[in-house]
């Protein structure tokens, strides 16, 4: 029986595969291994082994052909094996009675609506409007894509009813960094005599780091204002409301502009449980600004932002509990790398698993756990941090006709709307909620808007946990990959392979590389970290995965020697 030689899965973004040649004939034999074809993707080019030795029996598309994944391009067999049962008959491809094909069309997913073609910003059509391009809201996505476009020559306005930099510069990720790298130096101190460095008493002064904090939000929202203001443009505070395509109110005022864009972010969700609404009960926000260090503290919600102020407050000697509905903390974090940071910080932070919390009476949280039994815990300080929702209302959506849900605005890869040269990024669609993937957004929508080919995608995406130790990931985890359908083989080796971690971080330094690849195409499809340092390193796997990379190109990549990353290239070897 004839086997199969299938166009590979080359990647998690790529749909379709270009045949750039042939290396074989019909009729030639060929050893397994051997290489049968060229291809390309729009980030790779290369080759197509035969499965099998044996005959080649049917070539079933030619040169130039743009092939779905997964179909069947050539047939390896016996002499005289019928294959006619094996060659497509979608037009496009090659058939005995005709030697020249046409590039077989990716398959479209249906769309429910219609998405309207971009306006392009031309002289032509621009005229008309005050503005080029109206932004609502400027956080990451939103100034970042300001500040682009006016780099470009764009006139743009940018609408903002708060602080430049949004909820990520004043209130989530530049303050809560801070802190915790004041946290970091307060345990650095600490553990300084175990490397050689005697001090006095350590102690650490939540008011100057507060002070510091400020310091750092302020100095960076002046840089904003600069860029704005170099780069041309318009910057006005106050609450907008969508008019429709092209209009944008602020106040009395409405504003046109050829394209809108929206970006006006999340806020954090407060579930309606029994006491939630007490003064010692906060989200992020508030307890950014506490004057006061508490002894005890209960974080409700084991995610992102949970674990970070328990990394935080634990770090400084405060009794934390995070209670969490899940059988594990961050959701989209590998396992077995989740359970090793949870040891990481086991007799700093206690972790209550599968619980419910039911009610808030005083300072006591009660919880259910997953067994049904009833418990209990004192906090002088409880967090509330079980996710964010898109920011939505009061701004005129339902009344423009926007399509959009409770999870956010619906956009397609262009993160265009349903309605003509209206388009939305970062968190407000409910995608990804990052900084660094509002501001891709918010780059994908300008290039759409200026008429360059772009799109978002979410298989390349970095995140970081920024606490002691910290996590990172790019790609799949193993389970996520064969949940997609991978064959999937993974290697990991602890980062005290590292002569310079060790140096750093001590014989106990908790910290490892998990790498995921695809068994059959030998291309890397996700790589996870635990330790000191990893969320300035996972930008690498980063563009590993971007670029398709299989893990044969990757171990012939150098990397400097003593670093931690290196550790990365190491664990390649392992697989």
């Amino acid at each position: 029986m004839a086997t199969e030689v299938l166009m590979p899965r080359q990647g998690q973004s790529v749909e379709s595969c270009i045949i750039v040649g042939w290396k074989v004939k019909e009729g030639d034999k060929v050893a397994e291994g051997q290489a049968l074809c060229e291809v390309e993707t729009d980030k790779a080019t290369f080759e197509v082994p035969a499965p099998v030795a044996g005959t080649v029996l049917g070539i079933f598309y030619e040169a130039g052909a743009d092939v779905p994944v997964l179909k069947v391009i050539a047939a390896i067999g016996a002499p005289g094996e019928d294959v006619s049962g094996l060659r497509p008959t979608t037009a496009g491809v090659r058939n005995q009675e005709s030697e020249i094909s046409k590039p077989v069309a990716v398959p479209v997913t249906e769309v429910k609506k219609p998405t309207p073609a971009p306006r392009l910003l031309t002289p032509e059509n621009s005229a008309s409007a005050e503005f080029d391009l109206i932004i609502i809201g400027a956080g990451p996505g939103g100034y970042v894509m300001a500040e682009r476009a006016g780099h470009h020559g764009k006139k743009v306005l940018l609408i903002e009813k708060q602080y430049l930099g949004g909820v990520c510069l004043n209130w989530g990720c530049i303050p809560t960094k801070t802190l915790l790298n004041s946290a970091k130096h307060y345990v650095h101190a600490k553990e300084a005599p175990e490397f050689g460095v005697t001090t006095g008493e350590v102690k650490f002064d939540l008011t100057k780091a507060m002070a510091w904090k400020n310091e750092v939000i302020e100095t960076l929202r002046a840089g904003i204002a600069f860029m704005m203001k170099k780069n041309k443009v318009t910057v006005v505070n106050g609450e907008a409301k969508l008019l429709g395509p092209r209009k944008v109110q602020v106040g009395d005022k409405v504003y046109e502009g050829t394209n809108v864009v929206i970006a006006t972010g999340s806020s954090p969700f407060v579930p309606p449980i029994p006491g939630a609404k007490q003064p010692h009960v906060m989200t992020s926000t508030e307890i950014l600004s506490i004057d006061t260090m508490p002894k005890t503290l209960t974080v409700i919600g084991g995610g992102v932002i949970g674990v970070e102020f328990a990394s935080f407050f634990s770090s400084l000697g405060v009794q934390v509990n995070v209670i969490e509905m899940l059988e594990e903390i961050i959701p989209f974090m590998d396992r077995e790398q989740a359970k090793e940071f949870r040891k990481a910080l086991k007799g700093k932070v206690e972790f209550n698993l599968g619980c419910k919390v039911t009610a808030i009476d005083g300072h006591t949280v009660k919880y259910t756990t997953k067994a049904g039994e009833e418990k209990s815990i004192q906090a002088d300080i409880v967090l509330m941090s079980v996710g964010r929702v898109p920011n939505l209302a009061g701004m005129g959506f339902e009344e423009a006709g926007l399509d959009f849900d409770r999870r956010g605005i619906k956009v397609d890869e262009q993160q265009r709307t349903n309605l003509p040269d209206v388009y939305a990024i970062g968190d407000v669609t409910g995608k990804s909620q990052l900084a660094h993937s509002a501001t891709r957004m918010g780059e994908v929508a300008l290039n759409t808007i200026c008429g360059q080919r772009d799109r978002f995608r979410m298989n390349a995406i970095p995140w970081a946990v920024y606490s002691m130790p910290e996590v990172a990931g790019c790609g799949y985890t193993e389970e996520q990959a064969q949940a997609a359908g991978h064959k999937v083989k993974t290697a990991s080796l602890p980062l005290t392979m590292s002569g310079r971690f060790l140096a750093e971080n001590g014989k106990r330094g908790p910290g490892s590389v998990k790498v995921i690849k695809d068994a059959d195409t030998d291309v890397l499809l996700g790589v996870h970290m635990v330790g000191a340092g990893c969320s300035e390193m996972i930008y690498g796997a980063a563009v590993m995965i971007e670029a398709e990379l299989r893990v044969k190109d990757i171990r012939e990549i150098v990397f400097p020697h003593p670093t931690i990353g290196e550790v990365i290239r190491d664990t390649m070897f392992q697989l």
